[in-house]
């Protein structure tokens, strides 16, 4: 397990259970209790941890783990969502799409389907994007026109928030928008849990003529802080075949089509 594995992991442990010990995490990991002690030295320098005697403790922000410790969670079923969004996208359209781990699977999808790549007239796909780390996969692995919301980054996601992007984003029109959530429930609706990525993403549901939500299985039926939209302006949920069937015959019974990755 590399380093940024680890870090993961241990995030992940005090997400859960707010406090953990050098001992117990060496245990769970299988490394030294020497290298734990590293890993909480580096993550207290960081300050998403506390550093207590003899182990760690979560800070407030722990829920909300900055992107690049987010990628191993649920990474197969990512890809396979990714890939199956991808799959709705047809050559010459406008989409739009946030930031967010599974998010980028779908942006690493369209980057490879060479229909969507063309340059011929009017063939061209159009992503209009909120996330600097989406706008780099597209433009290092495609040629397709590539548009970038401007605003405030969020080191956490990689998203641009603000008045700045929404002034964009009001003057666009999207074809579709696919959009990464951390929650979606039949009744509530898809949320996130910081109110500036909610308000940019309303903003894309607001100027989209489809809306796509893409969401593993663990975010279905979940809570989060910020309403993005209501379930009914959402047309199509693409998730994996790990989501609970009660949940799926609840947001078909929505309205929402529900692809099981």
């Amino acid at each position: 397990m590399d380093r940024y594995a680890r870090w993961n992991a241990l995030l992940e442990m005090l997400t859960d259970n707010g406090r953990v010990s050098v001992e117990a995490a060496a245990e769970r990991l299988d490394v030294s209790q020497a290298t734990i002690r590293r890993d909480f030295d580096q993550l207290a320098q960081q300050q998403m941890i506390t550093r207590t005697r003899g182990g760690a403790v979560a800070n407030g922000v722990s829920y909300d783990l900055p992107l690049r410790y987010k990628t191993a969670k649920h990474s197969a079923e990512k890809q396979r969502i990714g890939a199956a969004a991808a799959a709705l996208v047809t050559p010459g359209t406008v989409v739009g799409l946030n930031g967010g781990t599974t998010s980028t699977e779908v942006a690493r999808a369209l980057a490879v389907r060479p229909d969507l790549n063309t340059s011929a007239e009017g063939a061209q796909l159009t992503v209009v994007t909120n996330a600097l780390n989406i706008a780099n996969e597209l433009l290092v692995r495609s040629r397709m026109k590539v548009v970038v919301a401007g605003g405030v980054v969020r080191p956490k996601s990689f998203e641009l928030v603000g008045p700045l992007g929404g002034a964009l984003l009001r003057e666009v029109t999207l074809d579709v928008a696919l959009l990464g959530v951390d929650a979606i429930d039949p009744q509530l609706g898809a949320a996130a849990h910081h109110e500036g990525e909610a308000a940019m993403n309303n903003l894309m549901v607001a100027r989209a003529k489809r809306v796509v939500i893409i969401a593993d299985s663990s975010k279905l039926g979940g809570h989060a802080f910020a309403r993005i939209c209501p379930i009914e302006r959402v047309e199509t949920l693409v998730t994996d075949s790990g989501a609970a069937p009660e949940l799926v015959d609840a947001f078909r019974a929505a309205g929402v089509q529900v692809i099981c990755a």
